[in-house]
């Protein structure tokens, strides 16, 4: 089964789900490396209700916020990476420097982040809280990141 959806088809699906009684998470990253902190923080994201969307920041998305040099990996592979995890239940792409506009046109009942976010500067917050729905922050998995794991490739490789 496919799980990467655009926007448009993601919404319909949610509707759907919706009318079974289906409480919907979101969440969203570059996922530029996957590595186990993406893993284990997916998981425990699952745990908080029953269909966890993953939003991945497009490669222009990515740039604008990382820099020139990311993304290492192209945003369809990426989502490939991410949807092919069993605690995800769909993927879409956005192009914008943040979810916000995609967090108001699904509504979900949740949206998720990582322990490194204070929940009031989540992004969506405000909107989730509006129609009823929260912000849950799951722990950091520490010394789990993309930018450590790039930090130790160049310390024993060389030089960017």
């Amino acid at each position: 089964m496919n799980k990467i959806y655009p926007r448009e088809k993601l919404k319909e699906e949610l509707g759907r789900l919706r009318k079974e009684g289906k409480k919907i998470i979101f969440t969203n990253g570059c996922f530029d490396i996957l590595h186990v902190g993406h893993v284990r923080y997916l998981k425990e994201a699952k745990k908080i209700g029953d269909i966890l969307i993953v939003a991945i920041n497009s490669d222009s998305s990515v740039r604008a916020i990382k820099g020139d040099k990311r993304p290492l990996i192209p945003e369809d592979e990426r989502a490939d990476m991410v949807a092919s995890l069993e605690s995800v239940d769909y993927v879409t792409i956005f192009h914008e420097p943040t979810p916000l506009e995609l967090i108001e046109y699904l509504q979900p009942h949740i949206i998720v982040k990582g322990g490194n976010w204070a929940e009031e500067e989540v992004v969506g917050r405000e909107s989730v809280e509006k129609w009823g729905g929260m912000v849950v922050i799951v722990p950091e998995i520490m010394g789990a990141s993309t930018s450590g794991i790039i930090e130790k490739i160049i310390k024993v490789y060389g030089k960017e």
